[in-house]
């Protein structure tokens, strides 16, 4: 017998069977967005990269308490890989899992998932209320401000720049190149 591969189909019905917030779902398109952008920059399996990645936050909506351990029971409910698996629970090291990112993939979804807000709720600070015209820089600006998108994690983003080997700024470029890739997907499409 086969393993069963995950389609993306596969994933957003399963994302919308545990979640009906709008705004959990344009999240996790974000971040599916940005791991095909990385996927594709490294090499990778993009199919599997942005599957992962629109799952990663599976249990938020009805288990927030449980987060990552109860995308474990759901996603093994559902056969999917362990490999899969691992990568979702990966992204809540030190927060709500003790299974540290080890693969770039893992790596990866752990930098990039924090930030994806910070980037979002920079955008729709912009007269332009978009991802296309948004650089690295006016992002840097706001992630000094720490009242500012309080719940984004800044320490995680700097973890997971650093566990990827990549400078900050230029982790925030390449994740907004991502989500550019999903803007109108996401909302982020804007005026322009």
């Amino acid at each position: 017998m086969s393993e069963f591969i995950p389609s993306r189909d596969d994933a957003m019905l399963l994302l919308r069977k545990y979640n009906t917030s709008e705004s959990l779902i344009r999240h996790a398109i974000a971040v599916e967005g940005v791991m095909g952008y990385f996927a594709d920059k490294f090499g990778e399996d993009r199919e599997k990269w942005q599957v992962i990645g629109l799952v990663h936050d599976i249990d938020y909506e009805l288990y927030p308490d449980q987060h990552c351990s109860k995308s474990t029971e759901i996603l093994q409910e559902h056969e999917w890989p362990m490999e899969y698996i691992r990568a979702v629970v990966s992204h809540g090291w030190g927060i709500c899992s003790d299974v540290k990112p080890e693969s770039m993939l893992e790596k990866t979804l752990y930098a990039i998932d924090e930030l994806t807000g910070l980037i979002a709720s920079t955008a729709l600070m912009r007269p332009s209320v978009s991802v296309l015209d948004l650089t690295a820089k006016s992002v840097n600006k706001k992630w000094k401000d720490k009242r500012f998108a309080a719940g984004v994690d800044r320490s995680i983003i700097e973890k997971g720049a650093q566990m990827m080997g990549i400078e900050k700024t230029e982790l925030i470029t390449e994740t907004i190149m991502g989500m550019r890739t999903v803007a109108e997907a996401i909302g982020l499409k804007g005026n322009l």
